[in-house]
């Protein structure tokens, strides 16, 4: 069932990577996602890396979509519990943040639940402070202050 109930998503995602491949582009199979990469896709104006449609993930490069992964595996288990509905759900999401005054994708509770998946699977790592030589103080990473 968690193919059928996206499948339409799933199917217009595979009519776009269709014209991604007849452009250039490849196709892999990972964590039960068809992930199409490069070709068409990479002349296409904007800042978006990724697009998740049902169980097909549009990405403009190959290195992208292995660093969007954990991202994009949260939109296709969104759709797995969607279904059909999601897409209006996701802008409807979007709209209300945005008539809230607030980010209408940065704010949107799906992007919110997918930024949380990612974070878990790439861990920021903050580079360890060394001691300070004696008779000297320590200065803080980043600008930060000493307390």
């Amino acid at each position: 069932m968690h193919y059928l109930w996206p499948a339409p998503w799933s199917l217009f995602g595979l009519a776009l990577g269709a014209v991604m491949l007849a452009g250039g582009g490849r196709v892999r199979r990972v964590q039960g996602a068809l992930e199409f990469s490069g070709g068409a896709l990479t002349r296409c104006p904007g800042h978006t890396s990724a697009i998740t449609f049902g169980h097909v993930i549009l990405g403009r490069s190959a290195a992208g979509l292995d660093a969007l992964r954990a991202h994009e595996q949260v939109h296709v288990r969104q759709y797995e519990r969607w279904g059909p509905f999601f897409v209006p759900a996701y802008l409807a999401e979007g709209a209300w943040q945005w008539l809230r005054g607030h980010g209408a994708y940065r704010d949107n509770r799906f992007e919110r639940e997918a930024q949380r998946q990612e974070a878990k699977a790439h861990p920021i790592k903050l580079p360890a402070t060394e001691p300070a030589p004696p008779g000297r103080r320590r200065t803080a990473p980043l600008g930060g202050s000493e307390r």
